[in-house]
C-alpha cells in the first residue's frame, strides 16, 4: 500500500484539507486528467472520479479545475466514479498560455518538487528555448535542473554546457545518455519519497524514454524524431502522474510546440538576475534598456559583460509580457461589462 506521504503529502495540504472540516472527504492526488474525467491516487488504490458540479460552477476558469498533480478532496460513491469536492491550494504550478488565440492558464502539473527540463543535443538543441523554460519553471516556484540528453549524438559536449551555463546561471546541468544509461544515476538521487519530479521539454528530447530507464520498464511508448530536424512526434499525448518504485513521484508531460508564458514578471526578473543588477546604475529609474541615455546595461552589453543574445531575449520576454497584460486586462473588461449589463429601459408612454 502506497502512503500519503509517499504521494508527496506534508502540512500544507493537510492543514487545507483539515480546514475543510467535512469528515466525509479524503484526500487523493490526480495522476491523470481526461477532460473531465480524472484517475487519482487515495492511500489504497487508484480510482475514477469526476469534478462535483459545484466545483466547475465555482471555479470561473479551466485552471482551477483539478489537473495533474493536484491534491483533491475526494468523497467514495458506492456506485460508480467518486467525485472531486475541492481542489485543494497549490504549493507549486507549471503554467503556460494556452494554445490557440485564446487568453487563458494552462496549468501543465502542479505542486512539483523538482522540474527537470530535458534538451536534445541533436539537431534541435536551442539554450533560447531552454531560458524560456527556465522562466516558465522559475514561476512555478519549483526547483528547476536542465537535463542535457542524447549526449552521444554531441561532438562538443563541454562547449554545449556552456551554452546552457550561460543562460541558466547557477542551475543545476546534467547530461545524460540513454543509450550506454550515463547520467541516470545523477537524476536517480532526485527520486526520493515523497519528492515530485515533473519531465518538461519539446516534443523528441527523449523525456518518456528517460524515464522508462529509470523505472526500469518500458513504461512510456517512445518513437525516433524525425530524421531532418530531430523534431519530435507527439508521442506523449497527455500528462500523467507515475511512483517510481524505490520512491519518488515522476510526471511525464507531453512535449510542447511552444511554451507562451502565462505570468512571467517576477520570474524574468530572477532568472536575468545579472540584468536587473545592473539596471541599477542606469540613469533612468524606469529604463527599458533599448535607446534610453544612461543605460548601464546597454552599455554592459557593448562592454561584452553581457551577450548581446541574452538582452535581446530578455526585451522579447518583457515585450511577450507587455502584450499579454494588455489581452488580460481587455478580457477582464469584457468580462466585467457582461456582467453589468445596462438596465432596458421601457418605451416612453
Amino acid at each position: 500500500m502506497t502512503t500519503l506521504e509517499q504521494l508527496g503529502w506534508g502540512p500544507f495540504f493537510s492543514d487545507a484539507f483539515e480546514a475543510l472540516g467535512e469528515s466525509d472527504l479524503s484526500p487523493a492526488r490526480v495522476s491523470v486528467e481526461h477532460n473531465y474525467l480524472y484517475r487519482v491516487r487515495t492511500e489504497s488504490a487508484e480510482v475514477l472520479a469526476t469534478a462535483a458540479g459545484s466545483l466547475k460552477h465555482a471555479a470561473g476558469s479551466r485552471a482551477a479545475l483539478p489537473g495533474v498533480g493536484d491534491w483533491v478532496a475526494l468523497k467514495t460513491n458506492a456506485e460508480g466514479p467518486a467525485t472531486i469536492r475541492t481542489v485543494l491550494p497549490r504549493r507549486t504550478c507549471f503554467s503556460r498560455q494556452a494554445a490557440g488565440q485564446t487568453t487563458a492558464e494552462q496549468v501543465v502539473a502542479s505542486n512539483i518538487d523538482t522540474v527537470f527540463l530535458v534538451s536534445g543535443l541533436d539537431g534541435d538543441f536551442n539554450p533560447k528555448r531552454v531560458e524560456r523554460y527556465l522562466v516558465a519553471a522559475t514561476d512555478s516556484g519549483a526547483t528547476p535542473v536542465v537535463v542535457l540528453n542524447k549526449a552521444d549524438l554531441c561532438d562538443h559536449l563541454e562547449d554545449a554546457v556552456t551554452a546552457i551555463r550561460a543562460v541558466a546561471p547557477g542551475v543545476n546541468i546534467h547530461t545524460t545518455n540513454c543509450k550506454d544509461g550515463s547520467g541516470l544515476d545523477q537524476l536517480a538521487q532526485y527520486l526520493r519519497p515523497g519528492h515530485t519530479v515533473a519531465f518538461l521539454g519539446s516534443s523528441g528530447v527523449g523525456k518518456s524514454t528517460l524515464i522508462n530507464r529509470l523505472l526500469g520498464r518500458e513504461r512510456q511508448r517512445t518513437q525516433s524524431v524525425r530524421g531532418r530536424d530531430s523534431r519530435g512526434r507527439h508521442t506523449t499525448v497527455h500528462r500523467e502522474l507515475m511512483l517510481h518504485p524505490d520512491g519518488g513521484v515522476i510526471i511525464d508531460t507531453p512535449g510542447m510546440r511552444e511554451l507562451r508564458l502565462w505570468d512571467n514578471r517576477e520570474a524574468v526578473a530572477a532568472t536575468f538576475e545579472d540584468i536587473e543588477r545592473l539596471s541599477d546604475g542606469c540613469r533612468f529609474r524606469d529604463c527599458r534598456h533599448r535607446t534610453e541615455p544612461g543605460c548601464a546595461v546597454q552599455q554592459a552589453a557593448a562592454d561584452g559583460e553581457i551577450s548581446t543574445a541574452r538582452l535581446t531575449h530578455y526585451h522579447q520576454l518583457q515585450d511577450e509580457r507587455a502584450h499579454l497584460d494588455t489581452r488580460r486586462d481587455g478580457l477582464a473588461e469584457l468580462k466585467e461589462k457582461q456582467r453589468v449589463k445596462p438596465v432596458q429601459r421601457g418605451p416612453k408612454r
